[in-house]
């Protein structure tokens, strides 16, 4: 970027991070046949799973923040590739409940590892994975991740500024 150039926004570094590590991060899967899309939902299912849950493909869009059709090509993906297992809710035959394989299980535990010495290596400039520098920068993540967005409603008369 060149001295005469404005700061980038933080919407612009926190893209381009986001870009960054979604590269890394599929560059890591490759060889264990997963996307980074794919390794977020095996390794949340994972998650959900040693927790008692048996979540839907819903639960599990709410809980990646993917959208529910995207969750659901991700999910008949690693089904035909062995990795998980999608059956009907018997108390809503609209729900889809998600689990691991066998195959499935064995597969993310290796990706999560590969995945845990990435984010080491990725945050290395912060102190690494356990650093309170690291902490305090997964807080402010966390922070604007919580914060609520309001709608935006296009040509809303009532958001356009008005001269006197």
């Amino acid at each position: 970027m060149s001295t005469s150039s404005p700061s980038p926004t933080p919407g612009f570094l926190v893209w381009r991070l986001a870009n960054k590590w979604r590269v890394a991060v599929d560059r890591a899967m490759a060889p264990l046949g997963l996307t980074h899309a794919q390794y977020s939902l095996v390794a949340s299912l994972h998650g959900m799973q040693r927790a008692g849950e048996r979540p839907s493909q819903r639960q599990l869009a709410d809980h990646t923040g993917l959208e529910a059709l995207y969750v659901s090509k991700l999910a008949r993906a690693l089904e035909s590739a062995g990795l998980i297992d999608r059956t009907r809710d018997p108390r809503d035959p609209r729900a889809v409940r998600l689990a691991l394989t066998e195959q499935g299980e064995a597969v993310t535990r290796q990706a999560i590892e590969v995945v845990q010495e990435l984010l080491q290596q990725l945050l290395e400039p912060l102190g690494g994975l356990d650093a309170a520098r690291t902490r305090a920068f997964t807080a402010e993540l966390t922070a604007l991740l919580d914060a609520p967005l309001a709608p935006s409603v296009p040509n809303d008369e009532s958001n356009r500024r008005t001269t006197p």
